[in-house]
């Protein structure tokens, strides 16, 4: 059995005309849904196996804090430079290459790709994931290789507004 949780990253800053995209930090929302959202997994006694992250500023903010609520160790967050900027194709393959020792992954990225993403592996059909929204997915299959719609499960889909 594999746990996947796709986490959009939470609310970001435009106020700053100088940053690249990549560059963008969170805004004061994001700041305080992502420790929410954290909380709310926390509540679930989830704490993941491994976290995997885009390489933005913003996704990194958002792995950090909602780790940090689940007890996991930021600095054992990794860093995928494929996430950002990458189609479904992309994020299913950086997916289904996670290592199989780890039983359970929150993958951080950015939309529309996680919303379609989850989409491609659902048996249940999402809107548009908004903000440090999290979408939980369980497949039977003992290799990441092996995820897919045809083994997938939809376990639990929350967002902050929903947390509160």
């Amino acid at each position: 059995m594999k746990t996947l949780y796709l986490l959009r990253h939470a609310k970001s800053s435009w106020s700053f005309d100088e940053l690249s995209d990549q560059e963008r930090p969170l805004n004061d929302r994001g700041r305080d849904d992502a420790p929410l959202m954290g909380q709310a997994l926390a509540k679930r006694r989830i704490c993941p196996d491994i976290v995997v992250s885009s390489p933005a500023v913003r996704a990194m903010n958002t792995a950090v804090l909602v780790a940090r609520e689940m007890q996991y160790p930021h600095d054992k967050i990794k860093v995928e430079p494929g996430i950002y900027g990458a189609d479904v194709d992309d994020f299913l393959a950086i997916i289904k290459d996670l290592p199989d020792s780890a039983a359970s992954a929150l993958v951080v990225g950015h939309n529309p790709t996680i919303t379609e993403t989850a989409n491609e592996l659902s048996p249940s059909s999402l809107n548009e994931m908004p903000t440090a929204a999290v979408v939980c997915l369980r497949f039977a299959c003992e290799h990441w290789a092996e995820v897919s719609k045809v083994n997938a499960e939809f376990y639990f889909y929350d967002y902050p507004r929903n947390a509160e």
